[in-house]
């Protein structure tokens, strides 16, 4: 049951979360969609490719695009005043798609009998893959290649998965839970990894 919700609420929260950048970019309705669809989808789909999936895998989640066509329609109607606080709101599903998807990213993997890095590749693939594609194509820097700490986040789900002690459905939704924060308070507090900057 875990599985089929968390995938569920992380398509929702990256189609919302893609569809809003592509009108803050002011892309027309074909893009709003596109951009939708590939950061719910875009990070499943880098996952597959790696760990050995087919790829085709992805087209037999009838349900999971009807959920994203669906909310993608309701965010490019919903009234624009409401949709302006970008700050608050895309930040905000990002932070639960990212958690869901690594968590489902994780879970997948450790189904498969994978290794433990591979756990770990597969929960920061899924959860960060999407949006990597969508800060690119909207022409942004992507999230997980900033000081700011985000996909941290989910290999951190992807470690606590892996060691095989999260598996009842009422744990892992408190993990989904737990990493949801963590991603809200590290942006709202601002918080950084180590960086450095070279300078000529």
């Amino acid at each position: 049951m875990a599985w089929e919700v968390l995938s569920a609420i992380g398509t929702i929260a990256f189609a919302i979360s893609g569809a809003i950048i592509a009108m803050e970019e002011e892309y027309d309705i074909f893009g709003v969609y596109l951009l939708g669809f590939v950061t719910a989808f875009g990070g499943g789909a880098v996952r597959n490719l790696l760990i050995g999936v087919p790829v085709s895998a992805l087209w037999e989640q009838e349900m999971m695009f009807q959920l994203a066509l669906v909310s993608i329609t309701i965010v490019f109607l919903f009234p624009h005043r409401l949709l302006g606080q970008w700050n608050r709101w895309g930040n905000f599903f990002d932070a639960i798609g990212l958690s869901a998807f690594a968590v489902q990213g994780a879970l997948y993997a450790v189904e498969l009998n994978l290794p433990i890095y591979a756990v770990i590749a597969a929960a920061v693939l899924t959860g960060s893959g999407g949006g990597i594609i969508r800060d690119l194509l909207a022409g942004r820097k992507p999230l997980v290649l900033k000081a700011e700490i985000y996909a941290v986040w989910a290999a951190l789900a992807g470690l606590l998965i892996s060691f095989d002690l999260i598996r009842d459905d009422i744990i892992l939704y408190l993990l989904f839970t737990l990493i949801t924060v963590l991603r809200i308070f590290s942006y709202t507090y601002k918080w950084r990894l180590p960086s450095r900057k070279i300078t000529s």
